[in-house]
C-alpha cells in the first residue's frame, strides 16, 4: 500500500468545483452591465429621485445655520460664522440636558413596545380563521392611526381625568385613583402607552401582509413533520418576518430623538415639566422667551440627524452580522 496516496477526503475536495467568493460590494458593476436592458426602469425612478433631491437633500444646505449667527436679512452667505457657539449655548441652558433622557426614555419605549405589540397582534390576527372577524379587528386597531393628536388629546383628557371613565372603572374594581396626566412618575408611561395604542395598527397591517405572503407549502411541510401552530410560528413565521422587522426598526430609530411633540404638547401640564418635557416642547416654550432663534433650531436638527444616522447604521450593521442579511 502506497503511504503517499491521498486520502478519499482530499480527492473528493479536489474534484469539487471551486466556489466563487461572494462579493457584497460588487453591485455597481452589475448595474452598469444590466443598464442597457433596464434603462426604462431607471427612467421611471428618475422623477422620484429628482423630487427627493430637491425637497429632501436640497434643504439640508440650511444646516449651516447651526454654525452661524444666522440672520434672515443677511442670508446664508452673509451671516457670521461662529462655529460651535450655538451648541454651547444650547447645552448651557438649565433644563435642556434633562430633556434628552426624557426624550430617549419615551421614544425608545414607544419604539420597543410598538414593535412588539404590532408583531404579536399580527400573529394573533393570522390565527383567526373567520375572515370577517379578522377584518373587523384589523379595522378597529387601524382607525386611531388616522385621528390627529388634537382630537385624541381631548378624548384622553376626558377618559384619563381623575373623574374620567378609566379611573371610574379602576375605583369600581377596588384600585386607587391614578393621576395619569398630573403625576410626573406616571405621565411618561401614559404618553408611551397612548402612542402605542394609537399607532400600532399601522405596523400590524404591514406585518400581516408579510405573513400572508409566506409560501403555504412551508406550513404544510411543518405539519407533516408534526409541528404545531406555536412551533410553526417560531420556526417559520418569525424568521421570515425578520427582514421586515429589522427594516421597520431601522426606520423607527431615525426618530429616536423625536418623542412626539404634537402628542405631549397637547397632553402635558406645568406639573410634569420636570419629567414630561422633551426636546421639542422645551424649545417651543423657550421660543416664547425670545432667546431661541433659527440657528439653535438648526443645531438641534443637525444633532438629531447625526444621532439618527449613527443608530440606523448600527442597526443595519448588526442585522448584517447577526442575521447574515446580504443587504449589499
Amino acid at each position: 500500500m502506497n503511504v503517499n496516496m491521498p486520502s478519499a477526503e482530499v480527492v473528493l475536495h479536489a474534484q469539487l468545483p471551486a466556489q466563487k467568493k461572494v462579493r457584497y460590494f460588487g453591485g455597481g458593476r452589475m448595474i452598469i452591465k444590466r443598464f442597457p436592458k433596464e434603462w426604462p426602469l431607471h427612467l421611471m425612478v428618475l422623477p422620484a429621485l429628482i423630487i427627493t433631491t430637491i425637497f429632501s437633500y436640497g434643504p439640508m444646505y440650511g444646516l449651516i445655520m447651526a454654525f452661524q449667527d444666522f440672520s434672515p436679512v443677511r442670508g446664508f452667505t452673509g451671516s457670521e460664522w461662529i462655529g460651535w457657539d450655538n451648541f454651547r449655548w444650547l447645552f448651557s441652558q438649565p433644563n435642556f440636558l434633562r430633556t434628552i433622557p426624557n426624550t430617549l426614555f419615551i421614544s425608545i419605549w414607544k419604539i420597543a413596545l410598538g414593535l412588539v405589540c404590532s408583531v404579536v397582534f399580527a400573529l394573533l390576527l393570522n390565527e383567526l380563521r373567520l375572515v370577517l372577524f379578522k377584518r373587523v379587528f384589523q379595522t378597529i386597531v387601524y382607525i386611531p392611526n388616522f385621528i390627529s393628536w388634537i382630537i385624541m388629546a381631548g378624548v384622553l383628557h376626558t377618559m384619563l381625568a381623575s373623574d374620567g371613565l378609566v379611573n371610574y372603572m379602576l375605583m369600581a374594581l377596588g384600585f386607587d385613583n391614578v393621576p395619569f396626566l398630573s403625576d410626573p412618575r406616571v405621565f411618561p408611561w401614559t404618553m408611551i402607552w397612548t402612542d402605542v395604542w394609537k399607532t400600532f395598527g399601522f405596523g400590524t397591517v404591514v406585518y400581516l401582509a408579510v405573513i400572508t405572503s409566506i409560501d403555504p407549502t412551508l406550513y404544510e411541510s411543518a405539519v407533516i413533520d408534526g409541528a404545531g401552530r406555536f412551533r410553526q410560528t417560531i420556526s417559520i413565521t418569525l424568521p421570515l418576518m425578520g427582514p421586515i422587522i429589522v427594516l421597520m426598526l431601522t426606520l423607527a430609530l431615525g426618530n429616536v430623538l423625536n418623542a412626539g411633540f404634537d402628542q405631549i404638547y397637547n397632553l402635558y401640564s406645568p406639573i410634569v415639566y420636570s419629567t414630561g418635557d422633551i426636546i421639542d416642547t422645551y424649545l417651543f416654550r423657550l421660543a416664547f422667551t425670545g432667546a431661541f432663534r433659527f440657528a439653535e433650531g438648526a443645531a438641534v436638527g443637525l444633532m438629531r440627524s447625526v444621532v439618527a444616522t449613527i443608530l440606523m447604521s448600527i442597526s443595519l450593521f448588526v442585522a448584517y452580522k447577526v442575521a447574515n442579511y446580504k443587504i449589499f
